[in-house]
């Protein structure tokens, strides 16, 4: 079995940057991957033994890590809604996606596993969330994350039937005419889910 947990955060303070990431409303940082290489890379350097992490109970979404060991129920609300909306299953249009919560010191990863594939050993609590996200301004830049009522909101998505490339144009045009400011096509395109998007 492999040694996978870090000591803390990664060299720099601003490496969350480079996967997928917001803040909840509590000011917690979740920190995931965007893709089976990225998922190696946030196990190992953002995970502690201590810290909570989510999956969903289905194949085929981020490792969510939450930057805390008391997070609030708040936080994991959020998180798993966030972990879902990243998911395979927010493409096949489900409207109702159970997320696995867990301690990083259940994680384990064996040699003979696939690349971003972990095991988790001991009980697991299972959460059932809808996936919905309102894109707002987080440090700065655009952002898809689970509605909290502090950020003014530009736009919402849920599972539809747009393209990401579809979607990111009408967002962009919601931002720009509504509250006017200069936000181009691949900022959205950056933020957002992958594919199969209404937006509101």
């Amino acid at each position: 079995m492999l040694n996978l947990l870090s000591t803390g955060l990664s060299n720099s303070n601003e490496d969350y940057k480079n996967y997928r990431w917001f803040f909840t409303s509590e000011g917690k940082l979740v920190v995931g991957g965007k893709s089976d290489e990225q998922n190696e890379e946030v196990i190992r350097n953002f995970l502690r033994p201590d810290y909570v992490i989510m999956h969903t109970s289905l194949p085929g979404s981020p490792f969510m890590i939450i930057q805390s060991d008391n997070p609030s129920k708040k936080d994991l609300k959020e998180t798993a809604v966030f972990c879902a909306s990243f998911s395979k299953q927010w493409k096949n249009g489900n409207k109702n996606i159970d997320v696995d919560t867990f301690k990083g010191s259940q994680i384990y990863k064996t040699r003979g596993m696939k690349t971003g594939t972990f095991g988790v050993k001991g009980d697991k609590e299972t959460i059932k969330v809808k996936p919905e996200l309102v894109l707002v301004i987080q440090k700065g830049k655009i952002k898809a994350v689970p509605e909290k009522g502090k950020e003014k909101i530009l736009a919402k998505i849920k599972p539809g039937k747009l393209s990401k490339e579809q979607a990111a144009e009408k967002i962009a045009k919601i931002i720009r005419d509504k509250f006017h400011l200069p936000v181009h096509k691949d900022e959205v395109m950056q933020a957002i889910p992958s594919d199969k998007i209404d937006v509101k």
